[in-house]
């Protein structure tokens, strides 16, 4: 090997409770990364399913004569709608457990910030640019 290659540059790690400047060492940190399941929508399925069970137990089984099936679809309503949302949040709940366990670890690094692009010339950063009207003079807006 030549003596004539540049060598890697070399960046000190701080010791332990000395404070490294801004710009020397990026944060980092250890995140988790999973698919967690919406459960607004678990919930409304569940409810639905539980409008459609309702609907069978009061439309296609054999009932009594004696009671409308529009009032025995309302009475089950209630409580088969009931045992869908609580059903669907059961569901939801065993899927999101399920994520945790599928889980990946990562590592991210902080990102300095990008210096902001070159600037119009005549305008300070962070001014807006004057306005114009239509024939191009600054002037009042119409």
């Amino acid at each position: 090997m030549s003596s004539d290659q540049p060598t890697p540059e070399r960046r000190e790690i701080p010791e332990p409770g000395e404070i490294p400047e801004p710009g020397e060492i990026p944060e980092r940190r250890e995140i988790s990364v999973r698919r967690a399941p919406k459960y607004v929508p678990f919930l409304v399925l569940g409810g639905l399913v539980g409008f459609a069970a309702a609907a069978v137990i009061a439309y296609a089984l054999p009932g009594d004569a004696g009671y409308d099936r529009g009032a025995v679809y309302g009475f089950f309503m209630v409580p088969c709608a009931a045992a869908g949302v609580i059903l669907g949040a059961i569901a939801a709940l065993v899927l999101d457990r399920g994520s945790v366990r599928r889980a990946r670890r990562g590592v991210v690094e902080a990102v300095p910030e990008a210096e902001h692009p070159a600037a119009e010339p005549g305008t300070e950063p962070g001014t807006a640019p004057e306005r114009t009207s239509n024939d191009g003079e600054p002037g009042q807006r119409s």
